[in-house]
């Protein structure tokens, strides 16, 4: 329980430090608020009454109690160009990123682990060495190219969906994930192959350690020894990769979304970085780091479920 609180202490420290280096970052660039709401032309009676109203005569550190305040509540703040909350902006669009990144996960993990044990259980067959030399090759294609190749292929190639004909989860929810089944394989597929690599390497390690012949001197056959003493040691470096490749999912998915057509986070995210934007620039990117970061929590908690002899010190 000690080592939970302190990991839980640490994360709301570190989320506290982000959420104070991103809003004075946008604070010096965003220039003055009121001027882009209301133009260059605006008297000065019109800018400081809006200064004044959204609190921007107040000190730096005022404001930034102001915002990490009503951010904890769920108001991000009035976007400048929409001029509607951040928060209804954004509704609408996390749930599709979201689900977009969490299928990719999925897909990664039944892809890739699988994968990595088998070529393990059958290191320096052909077969391993044909899927090493894929894995090498999958994982040099950035997601946004596996994409446009997904499209052109199975898209425009065997038609078995419509480039650009996404379906909201509003409309028809299995059509909205079925839709996303392509996207999500062409953001997987490197991390997959990641994965695979990186679970082989562990349990040829593991494989060669005393406990695993001690293991095989009683009796064990390969796979009472594989998954009965190795998968579990040799998924702790793994567990690490994959807590990683969640904050990876989000990012490739903001990318992958421009290929498909997909109304998520990114299409927001860039008109308002183009726009200046930057309240609703600052929600997202902090919304972002809030998701990275509490799922490293959660890679802490899983690690010491995993391996209890971490020390609570």
């Amino acid at each position: 329980m000690r080592y939970v609180l302190k990991k839980t202490a640490t994360t709301l420290a570190t989320l506290l430090v982000v959420s104070l280096l991103l809003f004075v970052a946008f604070q010096l660039i965003s220039g003055d608020p009121a001027t882009h709401i209301l133009g260059t032309g605006a008297t000065p009676e019109r800018l400081a009454a809006l200064r004044a109203e959204l609190g921007l005569d107040q000190p730096l550190p005022a404001r930034y109690l102001m915002w990490l305040t009503a951010f904890a509540r769920g108001d991000a703040g009035v976007s400048y160009v929409y001029h509607q909350s951040v928060s209804s902006l954004l509704s609408a669009k996390v749930p599709v990123t979201f689900a977009l990144a969490a299928m990719s996960f999925v897909l990664m993990c039944a892809i890739g682990l699988p994968m990595g044990i088998a070529c393990a259980k059958h290191a320096g067959s052909p077969i391993d060495r044909a899927v090493m030399v894929a894995n090498q090759i999958i994982m040099a294609i950035p997601p946004f190219f596996a994409g446009i190749l997904i499209s052109w292929a199975f898209g425009m190639g065997l038609h078995l969906f419509t480039p650009g004909g996404y379906v909201s989860y509003e409309t028809s929810v299995p059509r909205f994930l079925g839709y996303l089944v392509f996207p999500a394989v062409a953001i997987a597929l490197p991390r997959a192959a990641q994965l695979a690599k990186l679970l082989r390497g562990s349990l040829l390690e593991e494989a060669g350690k005393n406990y695993a012949r001690t293991a095989y001197s009683r009796g064990n056959n390969t796979n009472g020894v594989l998954y009965g003493h190795l998968l579990k040691n040799a998924f702790l470096p793994a567990l690490t990769f994959l807590g990683m490749s969640l904050g990876t999912m989000l990012a490739g998915s903001l990318v992958v979304e421009r290929v498909f057509n997909i109304p998520g986070i990114s299409s927001i995210l860039l008109a308002s970085i183009g726009n200046r934007d930057y309240p609703v620039v600052l929600a997202t990117v902090m919304l972002i780091a809030v998701f990275i970061i509490f799922v490293n929590l959660l890679v802490d908690i899983l690690y010491k479920v995993l391996d209890p002899r971490i020390d609570e010190e």
